[in-house]
């Protein structure tokens, strides 16, 4: 009898147990990536996404270069149009950008920013190609619909994944951070020019009058570019496939969620909307153990400790003189030096200079012995930083990496370097404020309190809401303004 009894006790507590966890209904998941540094954090969406027991397609070029056809946490589909990753590309446009930039002078300047438009420009029509022969593609478009997914996740960098996931009327996430002609905020949320800074005007929050007309200014200057070099042709595939009177931007800013890979340990403070979710550090994770030799090197520093360098994924070499000028000053430094780069060895490289092509930044950023970090100012490797609590050197080179490093200066984590200027010398003197004034370092760990003091992981809180526009087949406190996009006569 006392047997039986507790066989029942034993089932119905069993029974209660399996019914206190959350049901996970298994969807499917359409993903329209970028490729580069960007399909880095959208993977880690993917991977999360299929933990949770979604099935997940990828959207990939056939010249993908990081999006790999084959994955065991999605099943793939290769468009056969070029449109992928061009690596060769990249790293020579950045390295064009940085060759002007050491030209230092206001005309360098002007044509730095012509450099930039144009390339963009370039990539642009090449996309536009690419989602055009997707489009016409009558059998692939098919399959999509046949395969019935719940949503479509993409990174508004470029533009095919919005236009898709309109044309299959899907509910769109948005893994964002840049549109391809301004930052996020600028095209969701209200962005008061009074008080907030418009990107690659390298300004903070607390601007002078002059500085406010100087905002203004290349607000208005970017967006008339913007109008001029972009709208046109992504305005001409909106009116094909999704119908007349219908702009890019409009589809743009219909998206149901946006996660914004940033939060305000990192972002100024600014007017948001109830569709955006922040996500920033969401790609952050402990340290694991070094490589041996590569632990032995830094063993090797002593109470001294180690710099890394690396100036992220499209900044493989430097000029010459410029790589010259930081081997100098590493030279003369007492700590290790561990350098990712890719270029020709500087005659200058000092016995205490480690060189490697590649090297797991986020192993050396978690690691006791890291006391500073040399860096570009891209968005991953700066949140990287204040996740482990290392304070940064920049050189803010091209794109947003000056305004990210802006925002880590007024912080007091970070101290940039003009890299139009730089020398042994100016270059020596910043790694030395850095590294013997204990204010940054202090600084940068109470960012990664701060950082770390929060009710639910982002990626948790990422994921969450991916499924909630799932189950509620978009986001229902933007129901209104969605209406209006879906019910368009086409």
């Amino acid at each position: 009898m006392n047997r039986q009894l507790f066989q029942s006790c034993g089932q119905i507590f069993i029974a209660l147990l399996l019914t206190s966890f959350p049901v996970v209904q298994s969807r499917k998941v359409l993903v329209f990536p970028v490729d580069g540094s960007h399909w880095v954090n959208m993977n880690i969406l993917v991977e999360a996404l299929h933990a949770k027991g979604h099935n997940v397609t990828v959207i990939r070029m056939a010249d993908s270069w990081y999006i790999k056809e084959f994955s065991p946490h999605y099943t793939s589909i290769t468009i056969n149009s070029p449109g992928g990753f061009d690596e060769e590309f990249f790293e020579t446009f950045a390295f064009r950008l940085m060759k002007i930039q050491r030209e230092g002078s206001t005309w360098a300047r002007l044509k730095l920013e012509i450099e930039t438009w144009l390339g963009t420009f370039e990539l642009t029509k090449v996309e536009c190609e690419m989602i055009k022969s997707m489009m016409e593609d009558q059998q692939l478009i098919q399959s999509f619909r046949d395969a019935k997914y719940d949503l479509l996740l993409t990174d508004p960098f470029l533009f095919g994944g919005v236009l898709l996931g309109h044309f299959l009327k899907l509910p769109i996430v948005y893994n964002i951070r840049w549109t391809m002609y301004s930052e996020a905020h600028f095209v969701i949320a209200p962005s008061p020019l009074s008080y907030i800074p418009f990107p690659m005007v390298e300004l903070s929050d607390r601007m002078s009058f002059f500085q406010r007309v100087k905002n203004v200014v290349m607000y208005t200057v970017t967006e008339a570019m913007g109008a001029l070099l972009f709208a046109p042709n992504y305005d001409a595939l909106c009116e094909r496939f999704i119908g007349p009177g219908v702009s890019f931007l409009t589809l743009l800013q219909s998206a149901d969620l946006w996660l914004h890979r940033v939060d305000f340990i990192f972002e100024f403070p600014r007017p948001t909307m109830p569709n955006i979710v922040y996500m920033g550090g969401f790609q952050c994770k402990p340290s694991k153990p070094l490589p041996q030799d590569l632990e032995d090197f830094v063993q090797s520093s002593g109470d001294h400790g180690v710099i890394i360098m690396s100036l992220g994924t499209l900044i493989g070499q430097l000029p010459d003189d410029v790589a010259e000028a930081i081997a100098e000053a590493f030279a003369e430094l007492p700590q290790k030096i561990i350098w990712r780069y890719k270029g020709k060895r500087p005659s200058a490289l000092g016995n205490n200079t480690l060189m490697m092509d590649w090297m797991p930044q986020n192993d050396l950023l978690g690691h006791p012995k890291t006391r500073a970090f040399v860096a570009h100012g891209g968005t991953n490797g700066i949140q990287e930083a204040i996740y482990h609590g290392v304070p940064i050197i920049g050189f803010g080179l091209i794109f947003d990496q000056p305004d990210n490093l802006v925002k880590m200066r007024v912080r007091g984590v970070a101290k940039t370097v003009d890299f139009a200027t730089v020398d042994k010398d100016s270059f020596l003197k910043t790694v030395k404020e850095v590294l013997y004034d204990p204010s940054y370092r202090e600084n940068m760990q109470r960012l990664s309190r701060l950082h770390k003091d929060v009710p639910v992981k982002p990626l948790d809180n990422a994921i969450f809401w991916i499924e909630f526009v799932m189950r509620h087949k978009g986001f229902p406190f933007m129901l209104l303004f969605h209406r209006s996009i879906h019910d368009l006569k086409i």
